[in-house]
């Protein structure tokens, strides 16, 4: 098999690849097994011509599509092996010539994985946030589990914000109702945020079986375009109200709450856990802005397939979540008001960043010979075990060589961005 390079666009190559008559020959008596069973020519039973036989009746032609199809993988594989290339995408085939009495010649265009250029990732300044734990936090917390866990009664008064209330209501825009807009006995609590700005403040101070109509302006990003920036009318009726009664802030509270005894130890727990979330989300916006400040350093042009396949891969990720909250990502375009190419088109940026990232921290890893140890492949799994809610010998049970590379690959990029963060400067 020869095999000739030629790069036709930034760090896009075509190979011509000329196969030798024996891989020639090889993909033909596989398409002649494969075929075979399929032809009938007079004379013999069907399955049982020979193979010259099929040649004259039909032209040995007959072969060529599954002799391709047999030969091009191997001769593909080995093409990329000995040029030392790392497609991004599947390639274009263009057969040149075809046959066994000439040359069988096929050329195969594609995308490879760009070479970086690393500027300076070692002394630079990055900002690094810390958010410490307040009082008022902490109570913040503590009064959110407080609400969580109060009871209604009903009040024979006008609602007032904080209050619970049971409503009627019908929208109209210039006189005409619109999707989603009506509903009876819905549970509104006054000054939760749940309805457009300006709507909870009006219902206030209604009294049972009063009806108002309520004047509203949807909000200009208001997620159904058609109803965006317009203006509303609702006629509400009041149902009834309920009032909120907290629980009293003292040691039976915690115990309610909580897997401690005294009020005291669970304001402690509150605070470390704050405390820690805290502490997670400076180590995460930190180890962001590392990665982006060596990027914002390096050269790369990085082709569009690469782009394409992280769009995807987020997609999939998004039509995931959703199948969790049983909706598909046809009912999330509908609400949305929008098609797939808008959605793919928001990500852009993002998936251009993600694949620009992992291209970096790779440069950096090999220029600095980086590789993870045993035991930093068995704390990433002994991580991912968790957050899976097993233990390390079930969650690798099953895994396949495949899924071993992709862990000692993950691990060295984990190792190479702590690397990172040491050699940089935080302020």
């Amino acid at each position: 098999m020869n095999v000739t390079k030629e790069t036709t666009a930034p760090n896009k190559v075509k190979l011509t690849i000329e196969l030798s008559s024996e891989e020639f020959e090889a993909g033909m008596a596989a398409a002649y097994k494969k075929i075979v069973k399929q032809i009938n020519i007079p004379g013999f039973r069907k399955g049982k011509a020979p193979r010259k036989v099929i040649e004259n009746f039909y032209g040995e032609s007959v072969f060529y599509e599954e002799a391709f199809n047999y030969a091009f993988p191997k001769a593909y594989d080995k093409a990329i092996d000995e040029q030392d290339l790392f497609p991004v995408e599947q390639p274009q085939i263009d057969i040149v010539s075809i046959g066994t009495q000439e040359k069988t010649v096929f050329t195969a265009e594609f995308f490879v994985k760009p070479e970086v250029t690393l500027g300076q990732y070692k002394g630079i300044e990055v900002e690094k946030k810390e958010y410490p734990v307040t009082a008022e936090q902490i109570d913040a917390e503590i009064e959110q589990a407080r609400s969580r866990n109060a009871s209604w009664e009903d009040v024979d008064r006008a609602c007032a914000m904080g209050d619970r209330a049971t409503i009627d209501y019908a929208g109209t825009v210039d006189g005409v109702a619109f999707e989603g807009g009506t509903s009876e006995n819905f549970p509104l609590e006054l000054g939760s945020g749940t309805f457009i700005p300006g709507f909870e403040e009006q219902v206030a101070g209604m009294e049972k079986d009063q009806e108002r109509d309520v004047k509203v302006t949807f909000p200009e990003d208001y997620r159904a375009e058609d109803l965006a920036g317009k203006e509303a009318v609702f006629h509400v009726k009041l149902n009834g109200v309920q009032a909120k009664n907290l629980p009293e802030l003292d040691d039976e509270f915690a115990k309610d709450v909580s897997e401690f005894d005294t009020l005291a130890d669970y304001r402690a727990d509150v605070e470390k856990r704050l405390t820690q979330q805290a502490q997670t989300r400076s180590d995460n916006e930190f180890t962001n802005a590392v990665v982006e400040a060596v990027c914002a350093n390096c050269e790369v042009e990085i082709p569009q397939p690469m782009i394409e396949r992280e769009i995807d891969a987020m997609v999939r990720d998004m039509s995931m979540r959703f199948a969790y909250q049983g909706l598909s990502m046809d009912d999330f375009l509908k609400y949305t008001n929008q098609t797939m190419e808008q959605l793919r088109a928001q990500y852009q940026d993002q998936a251009l960043s993600r694949v620009k990232g992992e291209l970096v921290l790779e440069a950096v890893r090999k220029a600095e010979n980086i590789e993870a140890a045993q035991e930093d492949i068995d704390a990433l799994i002994e991580k991912y075990a968790q957050q899976s809610g097993t233990d390390a010998e079930s969650f690798t049970k099953s895994f396949s060589d495949q899924d071993w590379d992709y862990i000692r690959m993950d691990a060295a990029t984990q190792k190479t961005i702590e690397f990172l963060k040491g050699a940089v400067k935080a302020e």
